[in-house]
């Protein structure tokens, strides 16, 4: 059969799945389809899909079911390429049609779950994948789970990008397939990480030379290559991302290195200073905006962006803090620190190495997810009673509303965790 009738079909399936008819017993619709297949053969050329400008194809793409995704982007490079530009996610955005979730992969189990989120409440149940294994040349199985738990995870569009020292993976959640990328530019471990524009940042981290952690790295998923784009004003080991609006931030950490200033002011201090601020990179300007610092101080334990804003979570010596920061650049209130609704945990609870979270923005919500350690036990060692705060805790925040409520427990075979929002 021909390639032009074999497109004909696939341009009569995908005109149905955007424009379904609502109504099939109608006489009016009958003669319609009718007429229309008794014509394809004849205007083949005129109904291929391929003869579609890209602009048209996305407009007819952008309403195509959820469903229908993973299967559509196996049709051909193109289809693919604009299955994951900008353009088709801001059609789906603006048709209130594209999903959020949140994806987790155990570091120790192998083991991966989705959590889908809709406009009011998250699902009632997260979803088990299998995580595929892929041999490579510097990564065996023995030590692919230490790969994964120093990793750290950015998405763009569908696709997860699992960033480690030595090597980098592409996972497909649409076709559940897993791929091997270019590596960073230098080893690196407890990193930043970003995606501004569909590009991923890194800077920071330790496994190197001071002048090699300093950089700020672009990774280019068109073309999988790497290239150095700035040098960090610190130094930071242990730091987050996010971004906000085209800038890179680069939040809390340790200090690596660094200037003559902080070493004067000695190591503890110095410390203090870069656990409780962020850097601020103009990823169009390729310059460093001013620094912020936290204002109520302590050590940052999660960051992540939400609705034009920084949210940062806080320890202290006898409690944690929550704080949103205005990123808008556009708006009046750039710049600005609210001290906002603490997580519901229960007090004088210090979050140190035993009790870890992960935050992460989805939407306008902010997910709270605690990967590693278990406040029960916390508890149980001070003498006080259990609260039910097993590990795997997820709470979810509401930007709108101010309110906190307590979301599905990450299953019990996804221990230690790396969390990442993703679209599709």
């Amino acid at each position: 059969m021909s390639e032009s009738c074999s497109n004909s079909r696939h341009f009569s399936w995908l005109m149905k799945s955007c424009f379904p008819n609502s109504n099939p017993n109608q006489n009016y619709h009958t003669n319609i389809h009718q007429s229309i297949t008794t014509t394809t053969t004849t205007t083949a050329a005129a109904t291929d899909i391929s003869s579609l400008p890209d602009d048209l194809l996305l407009e007819c793409l952008s309403r195509v079911p959820s469903s229908s995704l993973p299967s559509l982007s196996l049709v051909s490079h193109r289809w693919s390429r604009l299955l994951l530009s900008p353009s088709f996610f801001h059609l789906r955005r603006h048709l209130h049609l594209l999903h959020h979730s949140l994806f987790a992969l155990s570091s120790t189990t192998l083991q991966s779950a989705t959590l889908l989120f809709d406009d009011d409440t998250t699902c009632s149940s997260w979803v088990l994948h299998p995580f595929p294994f892929l041999p490579l040349h510097s990564l065996s199985f023995a030590n692919f789970q230490s790969f994964l738990s120093q990793a750290r995870l950015s998405a763009i569009g569908p696709r997860i990008f699992i960033i480690g020292r030595n090597a980098m993976l592409r996972y497909d959640t649409w076709t559940r397939t897993l791929l091997s990328c270019s590596p960073m530019l230098f080893p690196r471990k407890k990193f930043a990480s970003a995606v501004v524009s569909a590009k991923i940042y890194v800077t920071g981290g330790a496994y190197s030379t001071p002048t090699q952690s300093a950089t700020v790295d672009e990774y280019d998923p068109e073309t999988d290559t790497w290239r150095v784009v700035s040098h960090a004003p610190r130094v930071r080991y242990g730091c987050i991302g996010a971004s906000v609006d085209g800038v890179f931030y680069v939040i809390g950490g340790l200090k690596m290195g660094g200037e003559s200033a902080a070493r004067a002011a000695g190591r503890r201090e110095a410390h203090v200073l870069y656990a409780s601020s962020m850097d601020l990179y103009d990823v169009e300007a390729r310059a460093w905006l001013r620094s912020r610092a936290l204002p109520g101080g302590g050590c940052v334990v999660g960051a992540c962006a939400s609705m034009g804003h920084v949210y940062i979570l806080a320890n202290h010596a006898v409690e944690l803090s929550f704080w949103r920061f205005d990123a808008r650049r556009k708006s009046r209130g750039f710049g600005e620190w609210s001290r906002i609704k603490s997580p519901p945990l229960p007090g004088q609870v210090r979050v140190d190495s035993r009790v870890k979270f992960s935050c992460v923005g989805i939407g306008d919500k902010v997910c709270l997810v605690q990967v590693m350690g278990c406040i029960d036990d916390l508890l149980r060692r001070s003498g006080r009673p259990l609260r039910g705060f097993k590990q795997s805790l997820v709470l979810v925040y509401n930007t709108d509303s101010g309110d906190w409520t307590r979301g599905p427990d990450l299953p019990d075979v996804i221990p230690r965790a790396a969390c990442v929002h993703f679209q599709s």
